[in-house]
């Protein structure tokens, strides 16, 4: 079969679609955030196709659980704010990056700089917009001193880290198993266990579907060539699962029986369980299997891959944005009447931050070549095979 016309897309079309894709997926997802698809169908009347209002009407406000944040009419929540800010730090550094350049530039990034959060519909320090989960990173490395590389140690293990990791995904375009441990070393400071894990897998996920070629199949083939433990068996069975399916909406319910064994959160999302987010070589976040399973149904494309992490319900923006971010990067494009409304409603230039990191990653991929180069002078001097070009 010859591929697709957005299989050959170029590395920038790639990681504006990815960056694009993920900030448009997880602006679709909040509103619906927490609920379960039969709560979203009722709520809606029907499944979600688009940008919708806030799931209170005008009393988001104050309406418990989600007051004060307007989710909704197209505002980003803080997947996408920390996905912006990690992009800032890879401007800043320009080279590819570890625990410390969180602890020396993002962690100070969230602490310092005022910036326009859509939900709260003012200026205000990313640190006041921030889950607990992300608060971590500057209670255990600014307040705390801890170590940048353990500090994720503690903290509850969530899809924190991942969400937010596809920029080193596409940093490292086509190289998965570099992905993988760059993010790992990321993620180091502000997640363990499976939640860490799932932030290296993401990452190889986006680098994977930046390859030419790069079908969902291949995506998800990359995935369990690295991912460890329960990340790896949840993926794999809720992959099996979606792989009978090219509809969403058969495939709601069974995508979460298959990665229920493996989700500690339960099947109140609301409500977590008594083990809920604790360290575990058996257990994985929910986000990414289900992320995976839906690009799978969608058969890589867009809007369906979205749609269907939209309607799962339970933490829905997080998932839309992992399978809008790897729809994007393989180059199924997205809808520009969603990414118009999103851009103009959180009042983001969504491009800017993608043409950014893409100068970022040809810097950062010539330096490796020239280093990799020098290596492999100095390895054939020892007596090693010469490298011919």
């Amino acid at each position: 079969m010859n591929p697709k016309p957005h299989q050959n897309a170029p590395l920038d079309e790639r990681i504006s679609g990815a960056l694009i894709g993920a900030a448009v997926g997880d602006a679709l997802g909040g509103p619906v955030e927490g609920y379960s698809p039969e709560q979203i169908l009722e709520r809606h009347g029907g499944r979600v196709h688009g940008i919708v209002g806030p799931w209170h009407g005008d009393a988001w406000r104050t309406a418990r659980p989600l007051a004060p944040y307007h989710k909704g009419d197209g505002h980003v929540t803080d997947d996408t704010l920390m996905t912006h800010a990690l992009i800032r730090v890879y401007a800043r550094v320009r080279d590819h990056l570890d625990a410390y350049a969180v602890a020396d530039h993002l962690v100070p990034d969230l602490m310092t700089e005022p910036r326009w959060i859509p939900e709260l519909e003012t200026e205000a320090l990313p640190l006041q917009r921030i889950f607990l989960a992300e608060k971590w990173l500057v209670t255990r490395i600014h307040y705390g001193h801890a170590d940048p590389r353990e500090a994720g140690t503690g903290n509850i293990v969530n899809c924190g880290a991942a969400m937010y990791m596809a920029p080193v995904g596409l940093v490292n375009a086509a190289n998965p198993a570099a992905a993988y441990a760059e993010a790992l070393d990321i993620a180091g400071a502000h997640q363990s266990s499976y939640g860490r894990e799932a932030a290296g897998v993401l990452a190889a996920a986006v680098a994977a579907a930046c390859t030419p070629g790069a079908t969902p199949d291949s995506v998800v083939s990359a995935c369990l060539s690295l991912a460890k433990d329960g990340t790896r068996t949840a993926i794999e069975r809720v992959c099996e699962e979606a792989s009978r399916h090219t509809d969403f909406e058969s495939a709601l319910r069974p995508l979460r029986e298959a990665v229920a064994p493996y989700d500690t959160v339960g099947p109140d999302y609301r409500s977590p369980s008594l083990g809920a987010r604790r360290p575990s070589r058996l257990h994985a976040i929910e986000e990414l299997p289900v992320a995976l399973g839906m690009l799978l149904v969608a058969r890589g494309d867009y809007r369906h891959a979205v749609l269907g992490a939209v309607n799962y319900g339970r933490d829905c923006d997080s998932i839309a944005t992992m399978a809008g971010a790897m729809a994007g990067a393989l180059g199924s494009p997205v809808p520009q009447d969603w990414s118009k409304t999103v851009a103009e409603a959180s009042r983001l230039d969504l491009w800017e931050p993608a043409t950014t990191l893409t100068a970022v990653t040809r810097e950062i991929f010539a330096r490796d070549v020239s280093l990799r180069r020098t290596h492999e002078q100095a390895f054939a001097s020892l007596g090693g095979p010469e490298c011919s070009d």
